[in-house]
């Protein structure tokens, strides 16, 4: 008898906690991994009501193990002592041939590890976490200015369709 709440293996249920649209702004993303991540109880109650801050965090490599640091998860409002430590340092989970992959291009080419989102996946918290590049003050005007552009063009286009003048 098959399960009624049986989903497709493709599409796992994602519920977005926090992002960092900061990151995608600040950064070219080289190359994204998706980590999990060791909480306490109260973290996962406080993510659970949705409340969480990506904007500082950044992750570091030490001693084979991957760390977030800097992501603020308040605490539990209904915790007691056994409350967490807002922005206490996390570690991430990874295969080993991520990490001694992330160690080689962390060293070699200057990147940095950057928490794009934080969600859950089928009942477990996730880290998005992005291998990126700063951008320079210069890059960040191109980019508005490529977006800019490409929203005027859609525009002329939708005007176009539809039949009006420009």
């Amino acid at each position: 008898m098959a399960a009624a709440t049986a989903r497709s293996s493709n599409t796992p249920a994602r519920k977005i906690i926090a992002q960092n649209r900061k990151a995608r702004h600040d950064y070219s993303i080289v190359d994204v991994f998706e980590c999990g991540v060791v909480l306490k109880g109260t973290e996962v109650k406080s993510l659970r009501q949705g409340r969480a801050s990506l904007v500082d965090g950044f992750a570091t490599i030490e001693g084979g193990e991957v760390f977030l640091h800097a992501v603020h998860i308040p605490e539990y409002a209904e915790g007691s002592w056994t409350n967490h430590e807002p922005r206490r340092v996390r570690k991430l989970l990874l295969h080993k041939g991520e990490i001694l992959r992330l160690v080689g291009k962390t060293k070699e080419s200057g990147l940095t590890l950057v928490p794009l989102s934080l969600y859950f996946s089928d009942g477990k918290v996730k880290v998005e976490l992005a291998l990126a590049r700063g951008k320079k003050s210069y890059d960040k005007r191109q980019d508005l200015a490529k977006r800019d552009a490409d929203r005027d063009i859609q525009k002329a286009m939708g005007r176009r369709s539809k039949g009006m003048a420009d």
